[in-house]
């Protein structure tokens, strides 16, 4: 006979299901629920222990806790075992004993064991916290087996030792052996926190309190981890990159070469996961609308729906967010690659590449590029889970479960695995809404093309927005690097007009791109609503008899919302897409550029030809030649710099490098010179000896340790020289190719460089040395002399063979130096060494000229004060914000986004009562009426939706244009002081990065924040009116989300901060890289540089990662509250269904449901637009920093004709660069007649610059004045003031506008024609088209400006002694009414001059005509003496 208690598990319904007291079978307790957890266990077992052999994470020693589990799990397997035998004692003493009561224990003992067997292999292979043994638990405790030894006494025993279990798994093991974390000083926690931990982001919560006590500084943050490094990172896309190229043409690289499929496989598991709970929430719904109509239900099916509900949503939570984490951090990589490989290919691409690839479109393909690419990828599932959730609602919509009698069964399913959604198919089998739902699918299947016309459209518009960007940063690139030339000739409002044009047209665009967005925003958001108002009218009016009941609309109306989320993010999925694919192809453009190749220096130059010369090793070589010979281009075809057309180049030994324009690092004056090498302190003190450097370190605040400015600004042009020059020696290399190093400097430091570097008796004897020099006097000393002329060499030779052949060369130094010929009669010849390596000349411009040393704490200064801003964002930032927009159309927006959902809440109600309508005769009275006002109120939601959607894009724009423009003017109005204590990387990153924040980011993060502020006011309004009890809950919940959200933002809004901070260097160290390439590859420092770069960037994203986890805390602890806020709508609901209607219950749980999003999105937009208002904040700062004089006064009485004579008078002048600093120059009293011819000399830091800053008012004035034809130059505009008077500076950088060319041209020619000889002005006229030498562009400028006085700043320094004397002779013929101060490294250039004044120690000295110093034998005569003049 059979056992009486084998009986079918299933079968008794009324014990379980349709009973007050619910109970399960004890078959159904001794296997169903024993063999779950073992089931688990067993399945995942295999690929676990896989998975642990082969991301071996280390050894961790025995530890207490692993002790602990390690018994209990033993103690577990004895009491199944004690169970077993146990039942074998009770059989063989008669009792009947059915045989589950032994496989269950035993199938039980022998998965206790496997998992005490996990518990030690994953101590073996590192793993601190298993989720696999979490989760066998927490299933192992949700099913509890009837174990029944000794009268129940074992079983409380094993489910106290599975509880303790339990919580021994949610702790954390120490870290193993030898991990990183044991190492770093300060790692992260995620990779040591617990399962438990992991899944709540509960790890990071010790950062949120720092946070939120103090202001978060650079020392909380954590280590960034292993696999996010850039050094791990990069090498993957570049690998995957050259494995695409391998393919197919570069070219045709597509994007996918980011993504491996188990990267796409890993990110498609979590979505699909979380849509299998997704809808489940409206199979609640329904089982709860259901249950408010079955009067006869028990009580407890009501409150089992709301407790499913809460779980449901709750796992819902955990892995969606888990998802959207991988997801960031996927992104966080993304942009770490891209920015490592651009820095990469940047240090590798060719000349001619370099210049199809501005710095401005490099610089946005690592900010703007990038961070497309990173937002793209955190909604990149949605492209395919987007439509797939409308395809799921669209089926639900028209099939609902009514299967009552097996829901209990389905909803326990669902609480103990995941199933994929389409189970549900099997189980609905009454139809709801029919064929009705086709309605809405059409209209959705007529927005498809309407939304991809948009997207074309807005891909072409994204492209002409991009290349305006690129030329607007590029133009901002010049203007910044060459600002002191902008202020000199007063030419700040014509380059502001200039760059506001490319705004203006990119705004154009922008505008196009928001009425599009504005369209596709209105069509998508509106979807919803369409489909419900097409499928209800349908559904109504196909038959009077189908009734819209509470279950159908409200069920219905929650997979309308479930439509809501995918269908509003779909337009910014597809922008976000064509916004990655245009910066997909620029990417690919600029990958493809090509490379230098770095193992084969074969390279010549197409203005260089019938090169043919050896140059023995050790040798001195000079190559001269006029300016635009080609001296340059030899050395960098001699680097491998230049296209080759023929012949070859061999290289033998190291090269050392120094430009003709001194390039400096914003590091010590140490570091410029160790340039990464290992500290010799015996060979560094030979080597600032040699280079004249030890006078400079004295004065220098910090001495060697005194931090340089970005591009040397607290140097003077000889100082800059001097350490480039230290730079190459201190490398000790075999070949050194030096491009004019001594044109920066005194004729004396000069003197002493060659004699003590580069001589036959320097540093350099016996290394191979080729030096481009103008000047004669070192020529004698040479073993070999090359002669260029228009890209060939037509001589070579020794000095004496050179002209005994009494050729050009001969002819050449007899026209030119007369005026050395005595220190060429003392000159004597040397030695040399060999030849070769890497690189690209810096170009012909001179260095910028002295702005005096500036100590430390100076260079740091702007630095320190944009990381030290720490504070709340203040309420006048979004009130600057409001005002830039206009406060009536601010105003009008708010009004617009009331107005939307105010109809949407509207329409709701009023479908609740609808529903609440009494059926008479199987049909619904007044249904015409009631579509008829639904229709009506959706259609306000449309026009309110568009019209708002309009209205903030346009006031974005509106914002966005005036931002610009006054941080422009204020920029271009800030003194000097300002850009060299700021870093080009920072107003760079304000231009760039912030800029676009104002015109994409802020506009569309406002159109969310208000949406969802609004949804969340409307929901809780919906939920108070239908469940009065929820007011009870919501106070404390809303006190509790409101902590919440305040206790994120103290730390997200500093940590976006310090990310925004980190995220200038990063941009400041590449353009440095940039300007100094051809120094890094001659030196073959590449990969320091690289190692730098990635350095910045991951100090960066030590400040991006925190923020990313901080936004998941954040939506794991509100989205909790929003579930709680679902959980107790649903249970006051059940408490009240005797007095409360379906339709309101159904209206207040739909809506319930999305309260969860809503909160999410709420806070996370609030944060959102907090953080990145702080664009906002950082663009208007510079209207508070310290401003110039006024650039023109309005009553100004100065005469149209001003200078007249050009008479300088100075008297008791003086000035100073801070005003904590000491007069860089004082007493100084000169008077100047008009037409006078005054040269200025001293040595290096004596304040020759800083006098003509003086006369600019670059600088102004600590004391006395300065008159210009008697008027106070300090009483008058700017740019009156630097318009009237001409500058050729020593650092010319800013080129002269295309349309100026002509009539420059034409008054050079006519100068030249009338005064000069005719092959001088073709010469002119050549050079001026060649734009060999930029100091001849200055001086035709001068020309076309004709004023009475004129300055020339060293502006001769590194040309050939024949364009010299073309200039010289120039303004003593253009210039001969005019007074013409000249700043002289050569002094036979103003030896002829009226008058010379000597300055020294920033004081004046001497004061006289070149005659009578040189007979006082006094300052003045020892530096004509050095020079060899006397």
């Amino acid at each position: 006979m059979k056992h009486p208690f084998v009986l079918s598990c299933f079968q008794d319904w009324n014990r379980t299901w349709q009973t007050h007291n619910p109970d399960l079978t004890p078959c159904f307790q001794n296997t169903v629920l024993v063999w779950i957890p073992c089931l688990y266990l067993w399945l995942f077992a295999p690929f676990y222990i896989l998975y642990l052999k082969r991301n071996d994470r280390g050894y961790i020693c025995m530890t207490h806790l692993n002790r602990a589990k390690t018994v209990i799990g033993f103690t577990l397997w004895l009491i199944c075992w004690a169970d077993v035998f146990y039942s074998f004692w009770e059989r063989s003493h008669g009792a009947a004993i059915a045989p589950v009561y032994l496989v269950s224990p035993t199938m039980l003992g022998v998965t206790m064991l496997l998992a005490t067997f996990l518990i030690q292999y994953e101590r073996m292979k590192g793993v601190q916290s298993s989720g696999v043994m979490l989760n066998f638990w927490l299933i192992a405790i949700v099913c509890p087996a009837s174990v029944n030894v000794f009268k129940y006494t074992t079983f409380y025993i094993y489910y106290t030792m599975l509880l303790i279990s339990l919580i021994l798994a949610c702790l954390s093991d120490q870290p193993p052996l030898f991990s990183q974390a044991v190492k770093d000083s300060n790692p992260c926690p995620e990779s040591g926190a617990s399962f438990l931990s992991r899944i709540t982001f509960w790890w990071i919560t010790g950062l949120m309190v720092t946070g939120y006590k103090r202001p978060l500084e650079e020392k909380d943050l954590w280590s960034l981890n292993t696999e996010d490094k850039s050094q791990r990172v990069v090498p993957q896309l570049v690998r995957r990159w050259d494995q695409e190229c391998n393919k197919v043409k570069r070219s045709e690289v597509r994007s996918h070469f980011f993504f491996s499929s188990r990267q796409l496989a890993t990110k498609m598991t979590n979505p699909l996961i979380g849509l299998c709970f997704l809808f489940r929430s409206f199979f609640y719904l329904r089982l709860l609308i259901q249950f408010v109509n079955d009067s006869s239900a028990p009580t407890w099916h009501g409150y089992f729906y709301t407790t499913l509900l809460f779980v449901c949503t709750c796992v819902q939570t955990l892995i969606l967010q888990k998802y959207f984490h991988v997801c960031f951090v996927t992104g966080m990589r993304l942009r770490t690659a891209i920015v490592g490989a651009v820095y990469r290919k940047a240090l590798v691409i060719t000349n001619a590449a370099r210049r199809t690839s501005t710095v401005g479109e490099i610089v946005n393909l690592m900010s703007v590029d990038a961070q497309r690419f990173m937002d793209l990828i955190t909604y990149i599932n949605m492209i395919w889970s987007a439509p797939l959730q409308v395809i799921l609602a669209l089926y639900f919509l028209w099939q609902v479960c009514a299967y009552t009698k097996v829901s209990w069964l389905v909803c326990l399913f669902h609480c103990t695995s995941l199933i994929p959604v389409f189970i549900y198919f099997l189980l609905f089998c009454y139809k709801n809404l029919g064929p009705s739902v086709l309605a809405g699918v059409a209209v959705m299947v007529l927005m498809v093309p309407v939304n991809a016309v948009i997207a074309m459209k807005t891909k072409t518009y994204q492209v002409a927005q991009m290349k305006s960007k690129d030329n607007r940063i590029k133009l901002m690139n010049e203007v910044l690097n060459g600002i002191k030339v902008l202020k000199l000739y007063a030419w700040e409002l014509a380059f502001k007009d200039k760059v506001s044009a490319i705004r203006e047209s990119e705004l154009r665009v922008l505008k196009k791109t928001a009425y599009l967005g504005a369209v596709s925003t209105f069509t998508w958001v509106c979807a919803p609503f369409l489909v419900a108002l097409s499928t209800f009218a349908v559904y109504v009016l196909m038959d009077e008899h189908n009734i819209l009941d509470a279950q159908k609309a409200f069920v219905s109306l929650a997979l309308f919302n479930i439509l809501r989320f995918p269908l509003n993010m779909l337009p910014m999925v597809i922008s976000s897409m064509v916004q990655a694919s245009v910066s997909m192809k620029r990417l690919r453009v600029f990958l493809s550029h090509e490379e230098l190749d770095e193992d084969n220096v074969e390279r010549a130059s197409l203005c260089l030809f019938r090169i043919h010369v050896r140059i023995p090793e050790g040798a001195l070589v000079a190559v001269v030649g006029h300016v635009g010979s080609g001296k340059s281009s030899l050395l960098s075809a001699l680097l491998g710099e230049m296209q080759k057309q023929e012949g070859s180049v061999s290289i033998k030994g190291s090269v050392a490098y120094v430009p003709q324009q001194a390039w400096i690092q914003n590091a010590t004056l140490k570091d410029n010179i160790l340039f990464g090498r290992d500290a010799k302190d015996s060979w560094y003190q030979k080597v600032v000896e040699a280079c004249a450097l030890l006078p400079d370190l004295e004065i220098l605040p910090g001495g060697d340790l005194t931090e340089i400015g970005e591009k040397g600004v607290n140097l003077s042009g000889g100082q800059k020289q001097r350490v480039s020059v230290a730079r190459a020696i201190y490398c000790n290399c075999a070949v050194y190719l030096l491009d004019d190093p001594l044109s920066a400097v005194d004729a004396h430091v000069g003197k002493h460089i060659f004699e003590k570097v580069i001589g036959p008796q320097g540093l350099l004897q016996g290394r191979t040395r080729v030096l481009v020099t103008h000047g004669l006097s070192f020529l004698p000393q040479a073993d070999l002399i090359l002669v260029m002329v228009d890209g060939e060499i037509t001589e070579m030779g020794s000095y004496t063979e050179l002209l005994g052949r009494q050729g050009a060369f001969a002819e050449f130094l007899r026209t030119y130096t007369n005026t050395e010929q005595e220190e060429v009669e003392e000159s004597v010849g040397g030695e040399a060494g060999l030849l070769i390596s890497e690189l690209l000349s810096s170009g012909t411009g001179k260095t910028p000229q002295k702005t005096e040393p500036n100590d430390v704490a100076a260079a740091k200064k702007a630095k320190s004060t944009e990381a030290a801003r720490l504070t709340e964002v203040k309420l006048s930032v979004f009130w600057e914000y409001m005002k830039a927009i206009g406060l009536p159309l601010s105003i009008f927006s708010i009004f617009l986004f009331f107005c939307h959902h105010l109809s949407s809440l509207g329409s709701n109600y009023w479908l609740s009562l609808w529903t609440d309508d009494p059926v008479i005769n199987n049909t619904q009275p007044n249904r015409e009426m009631r579509l008829g006002v639904y229709g009506a109120l959706g259609l306000t939601q449309g026009i309110a939706v568009f019209c708002y959607s309009v209205a903030v894009s346009v006031g974005g724009i509106l914002a966005s244009r005036y931002l610009h423009q006054t941080m422009l003017y204020n920029v271009l109005r800030s003194p000097m002081s300002f850009f060299e204590r700021t870093p080009s990387g920072n107003l760079v990153n304000r231009f760039a990065k912030e800029t676009d924040t104002i015109d994409s980011v802020i506009p569309s993060i406002i159109k969310m924040f208000m949406g969802s502020m609004f949804n969340v006011l409307g929901s809780c309004a919906v939920i108070l009116i239908a469940t009065p009890l929820v007011a009870i809950i919501i106070p404390p919940l809303g006190l509790l989300y409101f902590f919440v959200q305040r206790f994120y933002v103290a730390s997200s809004r500093q940590l976006k901060r310090l990310e925004s901070v980190s995220r200038s260097p990063v941009y400041t160290h590449f353009n440095e890289t940039l300007l100094g390439t051809s120094v890094i590859r001659a030196f073959g420092e590449q990969q320091r540089f690289i190692r730098e770069s990635d350095g910045r960037v991951d100090h960066n994203q030590k400040a991006y990662f925190p923020s990313i986890v901080a936004n998941r805390w954040l939506a794991v602890r509100l989205e909790f509250v929003g579930n709680c806020i679902v959980a107790f709508a649903a249970l006051f609901a059940v408490m009240a269904r005797d007095s409360l209607s379906p339709g309101i219950m159904g209206l207040s749980i739909s809506y319930a449901l999305q309260v969860t999003t809503y909160l999410n999105w709420l806070v996370r937009m609030s944060s959102e637009l907090e953080t990145n208002i702080v664009a906002v904040e950082k663009v208007k700062e510079y209207g508070d920093t310290e401003k110039e004089a006024e650039w023109r006064l309005e009553h100004s009485t100065l005469p149209a004709g001003w200078p007249t004579t050009g008479h300088i008078e100075i008297r008791n002048f003086g000035l100073r660069y801070r005003e904590d600093l000491e007069l860089a120059i004082s007493d100084i009293s000169v008077n100047i007649e008009g037409g006078e011819k005054v040269g200025i000399v001293g040595r290096t830091g004596a304040g020759k610059s800083s006098l003509t800053l003086g006369l600019f008012r670059i600088i102004e004035a600590a004391q006395g004045e300065i008159c210009v034809d008697g008027v106070n130059i300090a009483e008058l505009g700017l740019h009156e003031l630097r318009s009237r008077i001409t500058i050729i500076p020593q650092v010319p950088h800013l080129n002269t506008p295309k349309q100026c060319w002509g009539k420059l041209l034409l008054k050079v020619m006519h100068y030249n024609i009338s005064l000069l000889r005719k092959k001088v002005t073709n010469y002119i006229t050549k050079l001026l088209f060649m734009g060999s030498n930029n100091g001849i562009k200055y001086l035709a400028r001068a020309l076309l400006r004709k004023t009475k006085i004129l300055v020339l700043d060293e502006a001769t320094a590194a040309v050939d002694l024949e364009t010299d004397n073309l200039i010289q002779s120039t303004i003593r013929t253009q210039f001969e009414d005019c007074t013409v101060l000249t700043i002289a490294h050569r002094l036979n250039t103003i030896m002829d001059y009226t008058r010379v004044l000597v300055l020294d120690k920033g004081q004046m000295a001497e004061f006289d005509s070149p005659s009578n110093l040189t007979a006082k034998k006094g300052i003045f005569y020892k530096m004509a003496k050095d020079s060899g003049l006397v």
